[in-house]
Formats: structure tokens, sequence, C-alpha cells
């Protein structure tokens, strides 16, 4: 299985490495970000934990977990497979990126690359992801890494007391390519 993919944008992709300790913490300080966190991540022990699990997760295939990166090594963002479901052949597709990387399309190719990996490289079908409808830039990546809408959770989601409703997408190994 491959584990590290240049991308044509010049961006790569590789597993997460306990190097990346710092850049993580520094991602995770944005509130945004923060709410794509299994736990929280406030101290550089908290983020180098964060790496440690990622890492588990893949010797384990429990979930796939690439730190997108530029052409120094530096970590952008994260593109990440879980929920793997091996009868089905699916996985939930999840990404985020720091807030210096947003609007690069680090996040789009990052997904592309992601998805086109898991279709060759663990035989999944479908690959699905869901974002809130008032994350326009979210919908944004998830159309360009060629996922189509597929339809509506209502009132999904609950932050700071506010219910937000959540947009599914999804990605077959038979769509054509994306874009």
């Amino acid at each position: 299985m491959r584990e590290r993919l240049r991308l044509p944008s010049g961006l790569s992709l590789r597993p997460w490495e306990p190097s990346d300790a710092a850049a993580v913490l520094a991602a995770f300080a944005e509130p945004l970000t923060a709410r794509q966190s299994d736990a929280p991540v406030l101290t550089p022990l908290d983020a180098e934990q964060w790496v440690e699990r990622r890492r588990t997760q893949w010797r384990e295939g429990t979930a796939h977990a690439f730190a997108v990166t530029d052409a120094s090594d530096s970590a952008l963002g994260c593109v990440t497979v879980s929920h793997l479901n091996a009868q089905h052949a699916t996985g939930w597709v999840s990404y985020w990126t720091t807030p210096a990387a947003r609007g690069r399309g680090v996040a789009s190719h990052g997904c592309r690359a992601l998805a086109d990996w898991c279709f060759t490289e663990l035989g999944l079908f479908r690959l699905e992801l869901a974002h809130r409808t008032d994350n326009p830039a979210s919908c944004t990546v998830a159309l360009t890494a060629g996922f189509a809408v597929e339809g509506l959770q209502r009132q999904k989601l609950a932050y700071d007391g506010v219910r937000h409703d959540v947009e599914t997408h999804a990605r077959l190994a038979t769509d054509p390519p994306s874009r």
C-alpha cells in the first residue's frame, strides 16, 4: 500500500509523523479547526497524542489520515478516511486545513487524491462526507474533489446551543474522474 503520494499541484500526502505535533497544535488553536478533533488539542502533549492516535489507527487499519504537505514537507492540513466497512466497501472522508492554507486548493487536491487512493489501494467503492450548510468552503472542497450532493440532514449538529443543517456528499469508484 502506497503511503506517500505526490500530487500534480505540488502538494504531497503522507502519514502523520511525530515531528508534525507543532503544526497540529497550531492548527487546532483555531476554533473552527478545533471542532474537527476527536479530543481537545490544547498543549504540545495533546498534539503529540493526536498524532500518535493517527499513527495507531493507520497501523490497525481502522483509519488512514494523511498530512497534506507543501514542497518543504510542512503540514498544511489533513485528509482522512475512517469508518471503514469492508463488507460494503465504504468509508467516511473528513478534512481540515490550517487557516494559512485555506483558499489554496489544499483540501480539494488532498480529498481528490485520498479518494483515488481509497479506490485503488483499499478497494473501497463508496466514500461519504458531510459538512454544515453554513460552510460553503467545505462544500466547494467536496464538489471540486468529485463528491456529488446527496441530501440534507436537518439540524443534525449542535454547536454552542445552535442547531446546524448538514449536507451529505458521496463519491463512487465508478464516478467520472473529478476535474
